[in-house]
């Protein structure tokens, strides 16, 4: 079993809130915690994927909460829109802490009824596919490191490129890591089925599902890059009003996630479009029909991977490290970019650029000294996250760390 760094936050937040929801893709480990949840605090299960109790809560959702044992685990409650409402009228009542602990494979907060119903009452955790850290037991404190007075060093463990790449296609669903003698595409393509015949049936009615996975293969090539509707529609022959549909619907069921771009009032002319991303780089490597032999021969498929695979790691420790920073990217009218922002509650930046090359030079450090320059004292250093085995400082707060330095 896989320890999950999220769990402390969890404990905390049941301490203190009459509900949680521990959000994420399926397959990602959500039901596991819970279990352990359970046994640690004799807390009573039942799952939504149970055809009776599903029947049973959806018939009359009042009546239901009423009759529950509590504390109680509601596990998949995205199927029930109604419970929600059933469990507010509950809480009122009594807002003891740790009543309810909810899972669910689709985030709320992207769908009003769901999200407004609980509002000051339920605290949402974002569970992702298993960190690197977490596959093979490293402690994992990059975030809060670089946002220190920390001086960076060479990871004292190599990987070469090839087993970065291994571990990229792998992904992060704990099922395929227990695995690893499977036939990966074929546990990705029923991952994919199931979800389009149950979760999306589920939140949305979709006459045309065989359109979702031509459009999660289009998204896929132009993973890193940003979402302009207009030529997304052309490409997909899907109409801008369905397309939008779509994309919020694989933003909810947290296949696909989207960037923001960062700004402040010293850069007014900034893009405004996100970029796409896939939130585990297995699923974005079945997507892309890339094997190992492809991803390493491929330069172009190759930065996609390695991109998509380090904005994952660093949103996973987002989700319990102390510093808590928020991810965005920065491109300029311009043409001045970097791959990732981190900003940090008091407005202080760190600029990082991914590359899937075994070197790094000078050049490759031009975005981040645009900014250090430009920001002043909010910025904090930037880093090149590359495919190498050294660290190499290129100036004052700038320099290349091997990618493994992520978890080592």
């Amino acid at each position: 079993m896989f320890k999950r760094k999220i769990k402390p936050e969890l404990e905390r937040a049941l301490n203190r809130s009459p509900v949680v929801l521990l959000n994420g893709a399926r397959q990602v480990g959500k039901t596991t915690l819970a279990q352990e949840i359970v046994k640690e605090r004799n807390y009573t299960y039942l799952t939504f994927d149970d055809e009776m109790v599903y029947l049973a809560a959806k018939e009359n959702p009042s009546g239901f909460i009423v009759g529950l044992p509590k504390p109680i685990v509601l596990d998949e409650v995205q199927r029930i829109p109604e419970i929600f409402l059933a469990i507010k009228q509950d809480v009122d009542k009594n807002r003891i802490p740790g009543r309810y602990l909810l899972t669910g494979s689709a985030n709320p907060l992207l769908i009003p009824r769901l999200g407004d119903s609980l509002a000051g009452r339920m605290e949402v955790l974002d569970l992702m596919p298993l960190s690197q850290g977490e596959i093979y037991n490293t402690q994992e404190s990059f975030i809060d490191t670089i946002f220190s007075n920390t001086q960076l060093q060479t990871p004292k463990k190599d990987l070469s490129k090839e087993k970065l790449f291994e571990r990229i296609i792998m992904g992060g669903y704990p099922w395929v890591q227990n695995h690893t003698q499977i036939n990966h595409d074929a546990w990705m393509r029923s991952y994919l089925n199931l979800i389009l015949q149950r979760d999306i049936k589920d939140l949305a009615n979709i006459e045309k599902l065989a359109e979702i996975p031509n459009l999660l293969k289009i998204l896929a090539s132009r993973t890193g890059g940003l979402l302009n509707i207009a030529d997304l529609s052309r490409e997909s022959k899907l109409v801008n009003k369905t397309l939008n549909r779509y994309l919020v619907l694989l933003e909810t069921i947290f296949l696909i996630y989207t960037q923001r771009s960062w700004h402040n009032n010293i850069t007014l002319r900034y893009t405004k479009a996100p970029k796409v991303y896939f939130t585990d780089s297995g699923l974005l490597a079945y997507l892309l029909n890339s094997n190992l032999t492809r991803s390493l021969s491929d330069g172009t498929l190759a930065g996609k991977l390695v991109e998509n695979f380090v904005v994952n790691e660093l949103r996973k420790q987002t989700t319990w490290s102390i510093t808590r920073p928020e991810l965005y990217y920065f491109r300029t009218s311009n043409g001045q970019e970097v791959d990732i922002i981190l900003e940090n509650r008091s407005g202080e930046i760190i600029g990082i650029e991914i590359k899937a090359t075994t070197t790094a030079t000078i050049n490759d450090t031009k975005g981040l000294t645009y900014l250090q320059e430009t920001m002043g004292k909010i910025f904090i250093r930037g880093i090149v996250l590359y495919c190498g085995d050294k660290y190499v400082p290129f100036s004052k707060n700038i320099s290349a760390l091997p990618i493994n330095a992520l978890w080592e």
